[in-house]
């Protein structure tokens, strides 16, 4: 396995392995595969799914905006709905359930409580619902900051919550991916925790990267013809002094690239703020949410980005429309997976679950 996708190497956790078989043969493409999405937001990774002609039967998410987007480009199987409040029972039985669970309790950027918070707590509505469908397979994605949250105890609790849940328990093991292995123009490194049903005798690989630095997609090509878009392409209305800030910041820069000897010289900050792209490399991560200078901004112009300009470093196709104010739809872009990243995974993960689906003799 390359070095740029790595299967988190954390001895405490390989008590919940078991050795796996190597798939045997290739996939009957005519076998339908089920999909059950939580936390599913606006749908960046279910679209990913979809593209893939997988079936998904049902979704779910609390943000009424990020619904309305999901089921405007997906599907109206979306339920709109605080996950705590569902009857598990109204849920269809799937081959393999995803989700996003919250990651601002989890994330390195904010203050972290991890699993001592009641968001940071939401995965065990996951766990449940695993539990009671018992899918041959689950990934739920999360940020690179779960892996060192409560000392490093969040991810092995996790990791046994899901590991011992349902009949058979499930081989589970997180992956840390950067997204713009898979083209996209961002890097953008995600836990990706991916579980098997132990019962299944077959090991399930992930896709080998198809960038590296060397070749990275990068914001200028992700950008090309962007402004022709035109649908949540509208520009922010900057405070003059904040385009002024700018001015002083080169492609790649960010707050700490304005002399000290500036009127417009900030300190403190961290390093999102006032961060531009370069126009020969991909853009640094994107994130949801977050006061003055937080918005990500374009490499030539003064400006920050619009979001149709975040949604392309994401791989959205243009047709994909989001609903909601200029907040409302940075905040499901940010929050999401990209969409052009995890098509490959879910690829693999089809051609796997028919062959299981053969195995088992379930059609």
């Amino acid at each position: 396995m390359r070095d740029n996708v790595s299967m988190v190497k954390e001895p405490q956790l390989e008590i919940f392995n078991t050795p796996k078989k190597p798939i045997p043969r290739r996939a009957d493409n005519k076998v339908a595969i089920d999909v059950v999405s939580l936390f599913s937001g606006c749908g960046g990774m279910d679209l990913g799914f979809h593209q893939e002609k997988f079936n998904i039967k049902y979704a779910n998410d609390i943000d009424q905006h990020a619904c309305i987007t999901y089921k405007n480009n997906i599907g109206d199987h979306i339920v709109c709905e605080d996950i705590t409040k569902l009857d598990y029972n109204t849920i269809p039985d799937a081959d393999i359930i995803l989700g996003g669970f919250p990651c601002q309790d989890f994330s390195m950027i904010w203050k972290r409580g991890g699993v001592d918070t009641d968001r940071g707590n939401l995965y065990r509505n996951f766990v449940e619902i695993v539990e009671k469908k018992n899918p041959y397979m689950f990934i739920a994605e999360n940020v690179k900051g779960l892996l060192t949250a409560n000392k490093k105890k969040a991810i092995t609790q996790i990791m046994q919550d899901f590991s011992e849940t349902g009949i058979h328990g499930y081989e589970t093991k997180p992956y840390l991916i950067n997204f713009a292995d898979y083209g996209v123009a961002q890097l953008r490194e995600r836990v990706l925790i991916i579980g098997i049903r132990k019962d299944i005798e077959y090991v399930f690989e992930i896709p080998k990267p198809t960038h590296n630095k060397n070749n990275y997609v990068s914001s200028k090509e992700a950008l090309k013809g962007v402004k022709r878009v035109k649908h949540n392409n509208r520009h922010q209305n900057l405070q003059p002094r904040t385009i002024e800030k700018l001015k002083l910041i080169p492609p790649g820069g960010n707050f700490a690239s304005i002399p000290k000897t500036s009127p417009h010289y900030v300190k403190g900050m961290i390093s999102h703020v006032y961060r531009r792209l370069h126009p020969d490399k991909p853009s640094k991560t994107i994130i949801a949410a977050g006061g003055g200078g937080t918005w990500g901004y374009h490499y030539d112009e003064p400006r920050s980005l619009t979001n149709r300009e975040r949604a392309r470093l994401f791989g959205y196709p243009d047709d994909f429309v989001f609903d909601g104010t200029i907040s409302q739809v940075r905040k499901q872009i940010g929050n999401s997976v990209p969409p052009l990243a995890i098509r490959p995974f879910a690829k693999k993960i089809k051609k796997f679950l028919q062959i299981i689906k053969e195995e088992y003799h379930v059609y």
